[in-house]
C-alpha cells in the first residue's frame, strides 16, 4: 500500500519535548526557591485562567518575565517551581483571570489563550511545555484550596508541588487525568467522529477519560464501543500529550476494530463515519473535496490519523 511523502516533514506534537530539568529534589528547600526567585537568569510565565501574558518585543512575542516584572503586573495568587532550563529557573505566576483580561489594554503587552498561542505558533516551541505545565498547576491550585479530607484551608508548599492541610495533616498532591484518544481501523478505513465543540468541517479520533480500575486498552476498547458501536480487538500504543485544559494526558492509539455498523451516541457525537486512506491523507493537506479537515499539528489527533495514513496499512 502506497506511503504519502507528499505530507512534508512531520511537525511537533505540541506541549512535547520539554527542555526543562524539574529537580524535583530542590522543591522541598524554601531558601534555594526563594534564591532563584532572586537570580537574574529566572524567568516566569504569567497565566490568569485561560489567559497567558505575553510582553511585546517588536514583532516578536515573549512569553518570559523577569519575577519582579511578573509579579508588579497584578496581585499574584500563587508561584509555582516548574524547573531548570540550562541552569536557570523557570516559574509560573498566576493571577486572576479578571486580572489577565484587564491587561488586554495595555500596549506593550499580548494576552491571549494558551490554545491559540500554539495553534498559531506565537513563541517558541521551546516555551509551550512548560506554558503548559504552568498552566496545569495554576489551575490544579485555584481549584483545590482547601481540604477534601476536613474542609479547612490548605497550605502551599514544595514550590506548589504539593498541599498540606495544617489540621488533618493530609497531603494532596497536583492530579492528572488521563484520556484515550485513538483511531479505530478496519482494513483501509479508519473511524472518525464529530463533537458538537468542533470547527463545522473538522473531524477526529475518539477520545474518552479512562476510568477507575481501567487499563489503557480496556478504556479504548469501551470508549469506541460506547460512544460508536464499535468493537475493537487489539490496540497499540502510539504515544502521548500532555493536555492543559484543563490537565489532562492524552494517551494515542489505534484500534482494530471488529465490526463496521456504526451505532452512534448522540449525547457524545454529532457525527461518525469511516474515511479511507485516501480521505484522510487529503484531510491532513487541507484538500479534501468536501472541505473536511482532521485537527491542526498541535493535536495529538492529527499525529494519530497521519502516523496510520503513513503506515503500510498493517498498524498491528
Amino acid at each position: 500500500m502506497a506511503a504519502y511523502p507528499e505530507l512534508g516533514p512531520k511537525p511537533r506534537l505540541g506541549y512535547t519535548e520539554s527542555l526543562l530539568d524539574r529537580v524535583a529534589e530542590r522543591r522541598g528547600d524554601a531558601a534555594w526557591l526563594e534564591a532563584r526567585l532572586r537570580a537574574p537568569d529566572t524567568a516566569a510565565y504569567v497565566i490568569g485562567g485561560e489567559l497567558v501574558v505575553l510582553r511585546k518585543r517588536g514583532s516578536d512575542l515573549d512569553p518570559a518575565f523577569a519575577p519582579d516584572e511578573a509579579r508588579a503586573l497584578a496581585p499574584v495568587a500563587e508561584t509555582v517551581f516548574l524547573g531548570l532550563a540550562d541552569g536557570a529557573a523557570r516559574f509560573g505566576i498566576g493571577i486572576a483571570p479578571e486580572s489577565a483580561q484587564a491587561l488586554k489594554g495595555r500596549a506593550d503587552l499580548h494576552v491571549i489563550d494558551l490554545r491559540s498561542i500554539a495553534v498559531q505558533g506565537l513563541v517558541g516551541p521551546e516555551h509551550l511545555p512548560p506554558l503548559a505545565e504552568a498552566k496545569a498547576m495554576l489551575h490544579w491550585h485555584a481549584r483545590h484550596r482547601f481540604c477534601s479530607n476536613c474542609g479547612a484551608a490548605t497550605d502551599f508548599v514544595d514550590g506548589g508541588w504539593k498541599r498540606v492541610c495544617p489540621l488533618c495533616k493530609v497531603e494532596h498532591f497536583p492530579r492528572t487525568d488521563p484520556v484515550v484518544i485513538m483511531l479505530a481501523v478496519r482494513g483501509d478505513r479508519g473511524l472518525l467522529g464529530r463533537s458538537g465543540r468542533f470547527a463545522a468541517s473538522m473531524w477526529s479520533c475518539l477520545a474518552g477519560f479512562v476510568e477507575p480500575g481501567e487499563a489503557i486498552e480496556d478504556a479504548v476498547r469501551r470508549e469506541t464501543l460506547e460512544e460508536a458501536g464499535i468493537r475493537c480487538g487489539r490496540v497499540k500504543y502510539l504515544f502521548s500529550q500532555p493536555w492543559p485544559f484543563p490537565m489532562s494526558l492524552m494517551i494515542g492509539c489505534h484500534a482494530e476494530a471488529l465490526n463496521e455498523d456504526i451505532t452512534m451516541d448522540a449525547n457524545e457525537l454529532v457525527g461518525a463515519r469511516w474515511f479511507s486512506r485516501d480521505e484522510c491523507a487529503a484531510m491532513l493537506m487541507r484538500k479534501h473535496p468536501e472541505g473536511l479537515t482532521t485537527p491542526p499539528p498541535i493535536a495529538i489527533a492529527h499525529h494519530i490519523i497521519r502516523a496510520w495514513v503513513e503506515s503500510d496499512g498493517a498498524p498491528f
